[in-house]
């Protein structure tokens, strides 16, 4: 799964539409198995990715200053290499998961 995820994410369109493919499904998911509408889907995907990307930043980052490579006017504990894609594909797949749970536990019909 992480050579995939890696593999996607090398380029920017492929990472853009495995997110939006992915995003589709499970939106598609709980709208016809849990009754939710889609804009009621779709709000609560955009809110449990959105809350999902800021949990998952820190996963995996290391700073300029433990790489040895700090580049001249920038902040020393700034990442060295953020892997944006891959951690937008990982949002992705977890808030997927996220939201078919949460539709599925909580009585969201009609959202």
């Amino acid at each position: 799964m992480v050579t995939l995820i890696r593999f996607v994410a090398r380029s920017f369109w492929s990472t853009i539409a495995a997110v939006l493919v992915a995003a589709i499904i499970a939106i598609a998911i709980v709208v016809s198995a849990f009754g939710l509408r889609i804009s009621g889907g779709t709000a609560l995907y955009f809110i449990i990715w959105w809350t999902l990307l800021f949990a998952i930043l820190p996963f995996g980052v290391r700073s300029q200053a433990e790489a040895g490579e700090v580049t001249r006017g920038t902040e020393p504990g700034a990442p060295a290499a953020p892997a944006l894609r891959e951690k937008a594909l990982w949002t992705t797949l977890v808030a997927a998961i996220v939201l078919v749970f949460t539709a599925w536990v909580l009585p969201l019909a009609g959202l």
